[in-house]
């Protein structure tokens, strides 16, 4: 949720081309989401079933990762977000998923937050439709955050709000992320 490169990507589709152009980034980024969450799951199982202490390794490393990004966000700055408009340039649909995908695909951050995520929820005994399920939710609820991101991000009196609680949201995602990480460490 918070702002990210797959965020940017949306504001930047919904600013400069409209939101329509973002909504397709967003379904980009959830085929993104795709890929890490079939990688997860598929390499995961198998390395959990051949070797079921490295789950307690991930999840610590995991942890660590999340108490990181929560301290990366409440030392953010408060940046405004300006908009500019591209003129001129040819831009399409299928552009837009395929930006939106690859900024997600391309994200390392992206697999770390998978493994740390399901590592937090994934035991040795959760079958295998469980984790499918969780998976779905959330490539569903990724895309349908950024359609919402680019819905609201459209009209310039929401823009404006954002930018004037940036600051707030950032340090509450920290210390969420932080609570997060801490609570995997002492499962």
């Amino acid at each position: 949720m918070s702002p990210g490169p797959d965020f940017m990507v949306t504001l930047k589709q919904t600013i400069n081309h409209g939101k329509r152009y973002a909504y397709y980034s967003s379904f980009g980024i959830g085929l993104g989401i795709a890929v890490h969450v079939g990688y997860t799951l598929l390499g995961m199982g198998l390395i959990f079933k051949n070797l079921p202490y490295f789950l307690d390794v991930i999840r610590v490393l995991g942890a660590l990762y999340l108490i990181y990004l929560g301290i990366q966000s409440l030392k953010s700055s408060n940046n405004s977000i300006l908009i500019t408009h591209e003129n001129g340039i040819n831009f399409n649909l299928y552009k837009s998923f395929i930006i939106g995908f690859f900024t997600n695909l391309l994200n390392p951050k992206a697999t770390l937050f998978f493994l740390s995520i399901f590592t937090a929820i994934v035991s040795i005994d959760t079958p295998i439709y469980m984790q499918s399920l969780y998976g779905l939710y959330c490539i569903l609820a990724n895309i349908f955050w950024y359609i919402l991101i680019a819905k609201l991000l459209s009209k310039e009196n929401s823009l404006n709000l954002f930018n004037k609680y940036q600051n707030e949201i950032q340090k509450t995602i920290g210390v969420v992320l932080i609570l997060l990480g801490i609570k995997l460490i002492l499962l």
